[in-house]
């Protein structure tokens, strides 16, 4: 019998929407983000996938999963309610003095993003528990119901409780929580002990800060979502995408949205290692381009590379240490403001800029006719030709072109170039910033990125792919089935997964195995129990595990994966050697006889892999280029032939310069590339002469 998934992804422009049958048939569809009522966006897109497919709600079997921005939109607006910090006594501005770190050390007038929460609505309450667990001195209930009683006069509507050292002993958190429980249930509480377990003050505080300002809008949103997926005749509860890769119940997510904030383009990373395995490319770059932002992902080993800090709203050219850190696990990637929507300027030195401002859905890029007159990326591309403003969304959508001819009048005349000039002015720019973050990424990492090939996805990403990898030396660039709503597939081809840390922090040769033990049994269970909210039968459970280790007095930590459960061996010495090589491995020696601690242990507890994929066959027949039309490329304007994607043969081979359109993208090869199909379904493009 076939099966019917569904899979909602709503970005900074455009929704996109999926329904994939286990017989591997796809539709596929975009509508413009509704940001005043986000489900709005996302039951459009259900509707025109659902009609294409001729089917009803009740005929979506399988899962329904949505990765959304709403978490992102959130922080980066700050449109949150009032919310509250409680803090230990004598720790009232951590928030502000935060690790007293300088993302620029010659910058007299360095800024910081404002905390969330600012000192008003900081309180502090009596407390103590030690580095070792206990408590020396307990919550004082009638000292919180003071503050219930102050959070209900300034209108709070969530708190965050953070307290010294309550990653070993949250008891005191737990207090509190109860008294709020009794006296204001309606106020949500958001616990560091719960949300990041882990060490160091700032770093709990900033997380769950963030988990408390989102908890209001993502409880709401997702309760509705639930509740009209079932008026609708939806029969399962949505799965929606965290930040880690993985994919996990509505109800649980809503509780630490925290966890949501790269929700889209993580789904995005996950399909690029899902491609590097059936095209077996061990090592590739994940290069998804949208309406709003950029965003590349280094995939190493068939694996994306995963970090357990990342940081959001960077108040500075994207300068690490610029915006508030959150201590998750997250894929880690790097994310520009350089989208379809990016908005194109002279700045004071009247040197060309492209974002990070976004024209977004509304009014858009001055091409959608919805009242935008900037001179937008996706503008850029209409002007030179390379998008059709007749077949925008086969049609659906119709685009302006004297509207952005008009707009790059106006920019034309400030860089004192004609109108195709500065287009190909902004064309080239926006590709440049692309390709310097996604160098940048990869050297901090230490990773030679030159020569990897390039899978380019989203709406804006085949248009600009080929001199994106021209600029980052690479040969290869693959454009795969379903490329602009490849992150809302994503989330299809995904697992179930959550990543638990908790810090214990002890030398490694007095470590209690007893409390590990202990650590690790919490931890697991925390994940089944994770897993089986979202519908995994425990037969299908899998538990990874791993270890964030140092040298006794060193700041920064080590992470090795243990390759086997460590509760079953107890084995200090061959943790010891894991970390030593890796150790050895990352800065090219080792201390020893240097004494060693752990810091952190991580438990990833997923379900299997889903076997989903979606079917595209080759046409049958040569195809021929169906039409062509003048672009200009490099001030130069050319006569470049358009091809149908679903026209091409598997025995064609098509040299660039060429346009390839399919309904909801198109692809733009450069002259020296040639493009053949692959069996998977995806056009690979390559520098001729060189494979």
């Amino acid at each position: 019998m076939t099966r019917h998934s569904l899979a909602i992804d709503i970005g900074g422009t455009f929704t996109d929407a999926v329904l994939l049958s286990s017989d591997g048939e796809s539709y596929v569809d975009k509508t413009l983000t509704t940001h005043d009522n986000l489900l709005d966006g996302f039951f459009t897109g259900v509707d025109l996938v659902l009609g294409r497919a001729g089917l009803t709600a009740k005929d979506v079997d399988d899962v329904v999963v949505h990765a959304t921005t709403v978490v992102t939109n959130a922080l980066i607006e700050r449109k949150g309610p009032p919310v509250a910090l409680i803090l230990t006594e004598g720790f009232r501005d951590v928030l502000y003095i935060r690790e007293e770190h300088r993302y620029d050390m010659y910058d007299p007038q360095i800024e910081f993003a404002e905390p969330l929460i600012p000192s008003e609505r900081t309180f502090t309450l009596k407390e103590r528990t030690f580095a070792d667990g206990s408590v020396g001195t307990p919550i004082d209930a009638d000292a919180v119901r003071d503050v219930i009683r102050q959070c209900r006069e300034k209108g709070i509507v969530s708190v965050a409780v953070c307290f010294l050292n309550s990653y070993r002993n949250g008891a005191n958190e737990e207090e509190v929580r109860r008294v709020f429980a009794e006296e204001a249930p309606d106020i949500y509480v958001s616990l560091s002990s719960i949300i990041a377990p882990q060490m160091r003050e700032y770093l709990r505080a900033s997380t769950v800060a963030i988990n408390a300002y989102t908890v209001p809008i993502t409880r709401p949103y997702l309760t509705a979502l639930i509740a009209e997926l079932k008026t609708r005749g939806f029969n399962q509860q949505p799965l929606i995408m965290l930040s880690n890769g993985g994919v996990i119940g509505a109800e649980r997510a809503s509780t630490m949205p925290v966890r949501m904030i790269e929700s889209g383009p993580a789904a995005g990373a996950l399909v690029a290692c899902y491609f590097s395995r059936i095209f077996d490319i061990p090592d590739l770059i994940s290069f998804d381009m949208g309406g709003t932002t950029a965003k590349a992902c280094l995939v190493q080993n068939h694996e994306p590379l995963v970090t357990g800090t990342f940081e959001v709203d960077r108040r500075y050219r994207f300068k690490p240490g610029s915006g508030m850190p959150i201590t998750v696990p997250s894929i880690d990637m790097i994310e520009i403001g350089a989208g379809g929507g990016s908005i194109a300027s002279v700045d004071d030195l009247g040197l060309l800029k492209i974002g990070p401002e976004s024209a977004g859905s509304m009014p858009g890029p001055a091409c959608y006719g919805r009242g935008g007159t900037d001179p937008c990326v996706t503008d850029a591309d209409l002007v030179l030709g390379v998008l059709d403003a007749d077949n925008f969304l086969g049609g659906d959508m119709a685009l302006d072109l004297s509207a952005s001819q008009a707009a790059f009048d106006r920019l034309g005349d400030a860089l004192s170039l004609p109108r195709h000039q500065a287009a190909w002015g902004v064309f080239e720019v926006v590709c440049e910033q692309m390709a310097a973050a996604t160098r940048t990424h990869a050297t901090e990492r230490g990773i030679d990125y030159r020569g990897m090939p390039l899978l380019a996805f989203g709406g804006a990403g085949p248009v600009h792919a080929c001199m994106v990898a021209e600029l980052t030396s690479s040969t290869k660039v693959i454009y795969p089935p379903l490329a602009s709503v490849l992150s809302a597939f994503g989330t299809l081809v995904t697992p179930a997964q959550i990543d638990l840390v908790r810090s214990h922090v002890t030398p490694l040769e007095t470590l209690d195995w007893d409390a590990v033990d202990t650590l690790l049994n919490t931890m697991t269970a925390e994940g089944a129990e994770a897993l089986s909210e979202a519908g995994i039968r425990e037969t299908d459970f899998h538990f990874a595990f791993a270890l964030e280790m140092r040298y006794l007095g060193q700041q920064s930590e080590v992470r090795i994966t243990l390759d086997h459960d460590p509760r079953e061996t107890h084995d200090s010495a061959a943790i010891t050697a894991l970390f030593e090589a890796e150790y050895l491995r990352q800065y090219g020696l080792k201390l020893d006889g240097m004494k060693i601690e752990t810091v952190n242990w991580l438990v990833t507890a997923s379900g299997i892999q889903p076997d989903r994929s979606a079917r595209k066959s080759a046409a049958d027949t040569p195809a021929k280029p169906g039409k062509s039309r003048p672009v200009h490329i490099r001030g130069v304007a050319q006569d470049v032939p358009v091809w149908a994607r679903d026209a091409i043969t598997a025995n064609d081979s098509i040299k660039g310069p060429v346009i390839i359109e399919e309904r909801e993208t198109t692809i733009f090869v450069l002259d020296g590339w040639t493009v053949t199909y692959h069996e998977s379904g995806s056009l690979v493009a390559e520098k001729s002469g060189e494979k």
